[in-house]
This record gives structure tokens, C-alpha cells and sequence, in this order.
């Protein structure tokens, strides 16, 4: 058996952050270290460093499996093989949550040879930025009961609060809670809590520009509705509560983008860590806004496949002040894409069948779909989109030729094998190539639909142009919703879909590209200080499980207080 990648990371030789940063191009009142191997850069280099130039590739991916299709792995190996072959390029990446760590994933900082590193700093607390979400979050829901405790002077409904607390682990337990039973704690009532990276507060800290953005993002976020002068209900904010200060102060640092490296010494922006399912999925503006002002090429991945994270980058993302995305490259591979055929059952922690493993040319055909599916996904938005084929030690040639023959017939600028994991740099070159190929096209992605259209409109188009849905079914909650955005104003924000992301429909078990069926809308929550509106598709859940065997169980220390166990 090989090396671990925490076992391959720690082999890597750093440089120490001071001396990476000037290299760089940062001035040292602009770089704040933490420890040797990290740092927050502030937010005055961007206005120093004067406009952006560089390219923006973002990276996606084919409806994900439990087998893990190495989205991650590409992007840092491509940040890697672009500089290998002369091109100026930047890596950024969101921080992986605590749930996933301790929960199926184990680590999350790429894998083998194509890391940011150190790995157990990403993966375990990093600079505290998830701590701070957490904490500024929990601030806002301690103001919320207290204020229902001490008069209630906004008359704030308490049935009608949508503000819950977070914790950044998988906890089933916590998805329903009562609050307020103790003596003196009332009123009591039912509330909830998401994990972390879940929180609005999250989001508005990856879409923030600037503190003052910042401090005027989470004023506007919504705790729930009062009496309005007129008898007539009203928004309550974190505004309201006179919270929003202090939120914005706990924030300050976490604003600051986390610079770290790759395993061959490359920049890495490694900041925030919305979920691309039911939040954005993408990494913060601040920190792409300043890469692209150092680089020629930012290379930036976005959460799960191109229905989600890559959807959202253009309607969300972009629309808030973000990079326009050039190109962009999907990720793939041979054994996923016969996963999809659907004839087998794949399950975290459990043995594959060796059909999987091995070539099965009719599986792959049968599950193949789903990339022709996410590429004409990307070209919709209008930008070439190249195909990386994360090759696996199992994987035939004729299953790769096949594979590429698809991606080219469906409209991919190109398909390449690629072997970053266990070559690195090295193992990305033809890829790298294809990329500057593509983002040297001179395109950008463009929405599908105008930004002030109504929400219903965008819903409608994200459902029957990216899921591929014959129609949308509004649940009498969500058409009672809508109504009353209109009436307050709010039903031309942005659009945040929260489903499943195991298929590109609302429903896990339909694999490949499934057709004909009609996505259920079953309610709508306002994010106002992220400004977007988050549709719920189907069963999604905001705080995950654990499985039955969580990947904290091989989690340890050594004797000499090592980290052991992240895979």
C-alpha cells in the first residue's frame, strides 16, 4: 500500500510563508502570519495591486459520487501543471468543513501528489474563519431569544423565526430542538441548527467585497417577522437587533483571505466554505479579486457538479461582484461515470465490486450521459468548457479513448487523461495546455436569464435548462412565499437552489441524466444579506449525519501530538 496523502504531504518542502509572500508581491504590513506556513493577506493589497488581469477557470465536475471523482486533486494539480509549463497561476480553493473531516471524507485538501499543504492545518481549524461564522451566528440567535425574553419590543413573531444556531459537525440530533425550557429562558419554542458552513453568515463572508460590504450584508439578514406599524408583518433583521456590529467585529479577521501553498511551492487562497448543495458553493470574492491581480491564469473550484457550485458561480457569485468565469474544466472519471449506469450500489465505506474497478465497457455506456449532460451544461453559459479524465489505476485505455470520443462529440473544446494525483504538476501538462487554450477564446460566462427577472422565472429556467425538468411543482408553502415576496419586495434577488447533489434532478437515485420528471419546490427561504432567495428541491437536509463508521474514528494523535488518520 502507498503512502497516505498526509503521509505525501508532509514530505513536501516548504517555504515559509514570509519569504512566499514577497515573492508573491506583498508588502509585509500586508501579510499577517499564522505560524511558518500560513497567513491572512489584507484586504488594502487589493487596491494596490491594481485591476485584475488574469484568467478565471473554474473547475467542476460530473454528478459526484461516494467514490470521490477528485475535483479537488484537479484543481490543485492543475495550479501546479499550468505553472510547470511557464504560466503565472493561482489555486483557490474553499476550507473544508469539520462535518465532512470527521463525517465520510476524511481530508480535503486535494490528494497524493496535488495538495495545499500543510494538510492538517486546512483540514482542522485553519486560521478559526468557520469558528468565527459559528460564533457570529450563535451571537445573532443568543440576541433573538433574548430580545423575546426581555419585552419583545419589535413584537417579533416567535413561531415565525427562521434564525437557528450552527455547530460545524454532523449532528441528526440537533435538526429539531426546543429551546427556551429552563426557568427564566423563555418563551419556549421550536428552532433547529445547521451545520456551519450552512449559515447565511457564511455565505455573506464569501460574497463580501469589503468590511463595510461586510457589515452592511449582515445587518439586512432576516431572523424572522414582527408587526409592522400598520398591524401588517414586517422583516425583522440582525439590523433591527443592533447585532450586526458585533457580528461585523467578530468577522474582521475572517474577511482576510488564508494564503498557504501546494505541494510544489505554488500560492493557494484557501478561504471560506459555503456547501454547494444548499449554500453557494464557492470560495470568496476577495479572494479571487486579488489573485486574479497577481496571476495570469486563477484557477477556482466550485462545489459539487456544474447543476450546483458551477450554476451558482454565475448566478451568484459573479452577479455579486465576482471574476466572470473564461472557461472551465469538468471532472471526471471512468468508474463514476459507470456508477451512474446505475447497476450498482456504491456506498461509503464498503468494498467496490470489481466491476467498477476493472473495464466494463457497457457500464460506461449506460452511465455515460451524465457527463454529456454537465458538458452542455457549461457551453449553455457560453464558455468552452475541457474535459480532465482523473485517471485510476484501474481504468483501460479503451474505457479513456471512450470516454474522450464522448466528451468531444458532445461539445467539450477538449478531453485529457490526467494523472496529477500520483505525477503532480507533471501529470497535468496536456491539460494545462488545453486549458490556456480554451480561456485564450476570449469568453465569458453569461446568465440565463436577466438578474431582476422574478423568482419564479429563474427557477422555471435553472430547473428546465440546467437539471434538464420537464416542469417545477410550487408546494402551496412556496406559492404563499412567493406571494409574499412580492408584496415585500424581495422576488427579484437572486436564485441559491438547494437539492440533492447525487443527481442533476431532486431525487439521489436518478442517476445519469434522467429526463421527464418535474422538480417539487417545497419552500423558500430569504437570504437577504446574501441576497439571494434559496428554493428547497425535494429532501435536503442543512445539517448532515454521521455514517455509520465516521472517518473521525481513524482520527488520532501520535505520542509527540501528530495528527493521524486523515486520509
Amino acid at each position: 500500500m502507498g503512502n497516505s496523502d498526509l503521509e505525501i504531504s508532509r514530505a513536501a518542502k516548504l517555504v515559509p510563508m514570509a519569504k512566499l509572500a514577497e515573492k508573491l508581491g506583498f508588502r509585509e504590513d500586508e501579510v499577517e502570519p499564522y505560524g511558518r506556513f500560513k497567513a491572512k493577506i489584507r484586504l488594502e493589497a487589493e487596491k494596490r495591486l491594481g485591476p485584475p488581469k488574469a484568467k478565471m477557470v473554474v473547475v467542476t465536475a460530473i454528478t459526484p459520487t461516494p467514490l470521490g471523482e477528485g475535483k479537488t486533486v484537479t484543481t490543485v494539480g492543475l495550479g501546479q501543471a499550468l505553472r510547470q509549463i511557464g504560466v503565472n497561476s493561482w489555486t483557490c480553493i474553499r476550507q473544508p468543513s469539520a462535518g465532512p473531516v470527521f463525517g465520510i471524507k476524511g481530508g480535503a485538501a486535494g490528494g497524493g501528489k496535488s495538495q495545499v499543504v500543510p494538510m492538517e492545518d486546512i483540514n482542522l481549524h485553519l486560521t478559526g474563519d468557520i469558528h468565527a461564522v459559528a460564533i457570529a451566528h450563535n451571537l445573532l440567535a443568543a440576541f433573538v431569544d433574548n430580545h423575546l425574553n426581555k419585552g419583545n419590543a419589535l413584537r417579533i413573531d416567535p413561531e415565525g423565526i427562521q434564525w437557528g444556531r450552527v455547530v460545524d459537525v454532523n449532528d441528526r440530533a440537533l435538526r429539531k430542538v426546543l429551546v427556551g425550557l429552563g426557568d427564566d429562558c423563555g418563551p419556549i419554542r421550536h428552532s433547529h441548527f445547521d451545520i456551519a458552513v450552512a449559515s447565511e453568515v457564511m455565505a455573506v463572508l464569501a460574497l463580501a467585497s469589503s468590511p463595510k460590504d461586510l457589515r452592511e450584508r449582515l445587518a439586512r439578514m432576516i431572523v424572522g417577522f414582527r408587526d409592522g406599524a400598520d398591524g401588517k408583518p414586517v422583516l425583522a433583521t440582525a439590523g433591527d437587533l443592533k447585532c450586526a456590529g458585533a457580528m461585523a467585529a467578530l468577522l474582521r479577521e475572517a474577511l482576510r483571505p488564508n494564503l498557504m501553498q501546494d505541494m510544489e511551492g505554488g500560492p493557494a487562497f484557501v478561504h471560506c466554505g459555503p456547501f454547494g448543495n444548499i449554500a453557494h458553493g464557492n470560495s470568496s470574492i476577495v479572494a479571487d479579486r486579488i489573485a486574479a491581480r497577481l496571476a495570469d491564469v486563477v484557477v477556482t473550484e466550485a462545489g459539487f457538479g456544474s447543476d450546483l457550485g458551477f450554476e451558482k458561480f454565475v448566478h451568484v457569485k459573479t452577479a455579486a461582484g465576482g471574476i466572470p468565469a473564461n472557461a472551465a474544466v469538468l471532472v471526471c472519471t471512468c468508474r463514476a461515470l459507470k456508477a451512474h449506469s446505475g447497476l450498482f450500489k456504491v456506498r461509503p465505506g464498503m468494498p467496490l465490486d470489481p466491476l467498477l474497478e476493472n473495464e466494463n465497457l457497457d457500464a460506461l455506456e449506460k452511465g455515460i450521459g451524465n457527463l454529456g449532460h454537465h458538458i452542455r451544461n457549461v457551453r449553455g453559459f457560453g464558455i468552452p468548457v475541457v474535459v480532465a479524465i482523473n485517471r485510476f489505476p484501474g481504468d483501460s485505455d479503451r474505457e479513456i479513448a471512450r470516454v474522450r470520443k464522448y466528451a468531444l462529440e458532445q461539445g467539450a473544446t477538449d478531453a485529457v487523461e490526467s494523472q496529477v494525483h500520483s505525477k503532480g504538476g507533471a501529470g497535468g501538462a496536456e491539460l494545462a495546455k488545453a486549458v490556456i487554450k480554451a480561456a485564450g477564446e476570449g469568453r465569458t460566462a453569461k446568465p440565463l436569464f436577466v438578474p431582476d427577472a422574478p423568482v419564479e422565472e429563474k427557477i422555471r429556467a435553472i430547473a428546465a435548462k440546467v437539471y434538464g425538468a420537464a416542469g417545477v411543482n410550487f408546494s402551496p408553502e412556496a406559492k404563499g412565499r412567493i406571494k409574499r415576496l412580492e408584496r415585500l419586495g424581495l422576488d427579484r434577488m437572486a436564485v441559491c437552489m438547494a437539492k440533492t447533489h447525487l443527481s442533476t434532478s431532486h431525487d439521489p437515485e436518478l442517476k445519469g441524466a434522467p429526463e421527464g420528471f418535474t422538480i417539487p419546490v417545497r419552500e423558500i427561504r430569504i437570504s437577504a444579506g446574501a441576497g439571494f432567495l434559496v428554493p428547497f428541491c425535494g429532501d435536503v437536509s442543512t445539517m448532515p449525519g454521521l455514517p455509520s463508521h465516521p472517518a473521525g474514528e481513524r482520527i488520532d494523535i501520535d505520542d509527540d501530538g501528530n495528527v493521524t488518520g486523515l486520509a
